[in-house]
Formats: structure tokens, C-alpha cells, sequence
């Protein structure tokens, strides 16, 4: 089971809850000026890896702590159109207020872990991990990276701090040496700390050549075809790991898997994954006692907690 970055949630929740909420639920406020009960659903409508359905529990149960939450599946697990991912019961003026972030997160987090899952299955069979970027969201990394996780792919640096990677902007302040990704793998080689990989991103095979030279750890592959890649893994001969990146589609990404390199990083997992679709159905609870859970299914029985509203605290009411 892949842990949830639970700091890194509550900090997203907190900023997001704030974002929505500067002066309250005006809509919900004017609409419902007291308790409501209602039952709720989180209802997939297409197939997916579930990502994201941790944090959607936790903006409810940050907005309202009274609220009944029924999970009906893991995050990592797979769901078909149709099928509950999660049950809420409690004050609807709660459930409708939480309702977009907590959408927001989960139909993110869940279009990240579906595409990387189709990217995943169209490499199976050759021995080639699939990698997301550092191309995230201001703010979201853990929560992404961990949706990577969820669907099946691996890592690569959650940071400028835990790896070294020479990309063409840091060659060009080489650009006095006449071999520049040589210069710059024996300068990073010489200067590293802790033993850390130096990745260098090549875009011909003599900057391959210069790489080798250099004593590089792992050589990225930058938008070369199936073709030049083969050719490159030839040429490395297992000297370095070699990455492939650039340009990587569902369409392409099996050719680019059978030309040889060990590992495939793709910044579409991150900045481009489509949002699954996902609906959250709301229903009235009338002539039942307010915030008990009914039998419904794997929803426990369970009551609301007595004290102070906390719909209206969440809202500054």
C-alpha cells in the first residue's frame, strides 16, 4: 500500500478550505440557515485508478468532524463507471460546502493515477520503469507524485535537493568549453554530495560520447526517435542508466520501452492528465432522526457528535 503524504494533505486542505471560504458559503447560508440532513454519494463515471480519495475524506471531515464518512474503496484500487467511492451522511449544508475541493482533489488525483496506469500497461513485458517530472503544481508535488504512485509509475526528484540533473540551460552557462557535458559531469562528479547520481540530458549521440566521457550515473535521452535511442543504449553498453524523455505519448511510449533504456519519464502524468470524471449525488434524509446513518449498504451506523454547529464555525458563522 502506497502511504498518503498526510502533512502535506492537511496542508493542501487547510490552503484550499481557505481559498473557498474567505467570507463563508453565501449560497448554503442563504439557502439552509439551519441543520439539513442528507445522504451523499461519490459516484465514478468512467473507469479509474482511485487517487486522491484520502484527501477528499479528510476536507469533510476538516469542514465538519460530525459528518459520517463510508469509504468504499482504496486509494490504488481500480474502479468502473457507476461504482460508490464514497458515502457521506450528516448536515447537507456541510456536504454541499466541502463538496468542489473535495472533487478537485480526487478527480486530479485520480486523472493522474489513470493516465500513468495507461502508460504502465502499454510497456508491460520490457523492464523499463515509467517516471513523472518536477513539472507539478506549486504546492501539489507530494500530492501528485504520490497520485504517480498510486497508478503504478516511480519517482524521480522531489526536488532540487535530492538529485543532480545538468540540463541544457545549465550546459549553455558551460558554453566557453567545446564539450560541455563533459565539463559539466567531471565539475558535478567532483562537487556532488552524498554519492548522488549525476544525470546529464543529451540531444545527439556525441553528446552521448561526451556523457561516457564525463562518467555520467544516468544519461536522459531528450527527444531522440525509437531509432536514435536504440542506437544510443548500443553506444552506452551499459556503461550508465539510460532515460528517455521528450515528447512521450500513449501512441509512442511502447516503440520507445522495446529501443532499450531502463527508465521513461513523462511531465504529461503531471501537468496534463485529464481530470476523471467523477459526480458527487446528494439526497435529502426527511422523516428520519437527523445525522443517524441508515443501513446502506458498507455505511456503519453511527450518530453526530453533540456540541456546537460546526458547519456554522467552519463558515464564521
Amino acid at each position: 500500500m502506497v502511504r498518503p503524504p498526510v502533512a502535506d494533505i492537511g496542508r493542501a486542505i487547510r490552503l484550499a478550505l481557505k481559498e473557498d471560504l474567505p467570507h463563508g458559503d453565501v449560497t448554503t447560508a442563504a439557502l439552509f440557515p439551519s441543520p439539513t440532513p442528507a445522504f451523499a454519494r461519490i459516484v465514478a463515471q468512467q473507469s479509474l485508478v482511485v487517487a486522491g480519495l484520502a484527501a477528499a475524506v479528510q476536507t469533510f471531515r476538516t469542514l465538519d468532524p460530525s459528518l459520517v464518512l463510508s469509504p468504499h474503496c482504496q486509494d490504488g484500487d481500480r474502479a468502473q463507471d457507476g461504482d460508490c467511492l464514497l458515502a457521506i451522511e450528516g448536515d447537507g449544508r456541510s456536504i454541499l460546502t466541502a463538496e468542489r475541493v473535495a472533487l478537485n482533489f480526487l478527480q486530479h488525483l485520480s486523472g493522474i493515477a489513470t493516465l500513468t496506469r495507461r502508460f504502465c500497461d502499454e510497456v508491460r513485458g520490457y523492464p523499463v520503469t515509467i517516471l513523472d517530472t518536477r513539472k507539478t503544481i506549486p504546492g501539489l508535488r507530494a500530492l501528485q507524485k504520490w497520485a504517480v504512485l498510486l497508478g503504478g509509475g516511480s519517482n524521480h526528484r522531489q526536488s532540487l535537493s535530492d538529485g543532480m540533473l545538468i540540463k541544457d540551460n545549465r550546459l549553455a552557462l558551460l558554453n566557453r568549453s567545446t564539450t560541455p557535458v563533459k565539463t559539466a559531469c567531471r565539475k558535478a562528479k567532483t562537487n556532488r554530495l552524498h554519492d548522488m547520481n549525476v544525470i546529464v540530458e543529451v540531444e545527439s549521440l556525441a553528446e552521448v560520447r561526451q556523457a561516457l566521457a564525463g562518467q555520467a550515473d544516468i544519461i536522459l535521452l531528450d527527444n531522440m526517435n525509437p531509432a536514435t535511442v536504440r542506437q544510443a543504449v548500443r553506444l552506452i553498453k551499459g556503461q550508465a542508466l539510460v532515460e528517455v524523455s521528450g515528447g512521450i505519448t500513449l501512441k509512442n511510449v511502447r516503440a520507445m520501452a522495446k529501443a532499450g533504456p531502463d527508465r521513461i519519464s513523462i511531465g504529461a502524468l503531471t501537468h496534463s492528465a485529464p481530470a476523471a470524471t467523477l459526480s458527487l449525488v446528494l439526497e435529502p434524509l426527511r422523516g428520519q432522526a437527523p445525522f443517524v446513518v441508515a443501513e446502506r449498504g458498507q455505511v456503519p451506523r453511527e450518530t453526530r457528535r453533540r456540541g456546537p454547529d460546526p458547519w456554522r464555525r467552519a463558515n464564521g458563522a
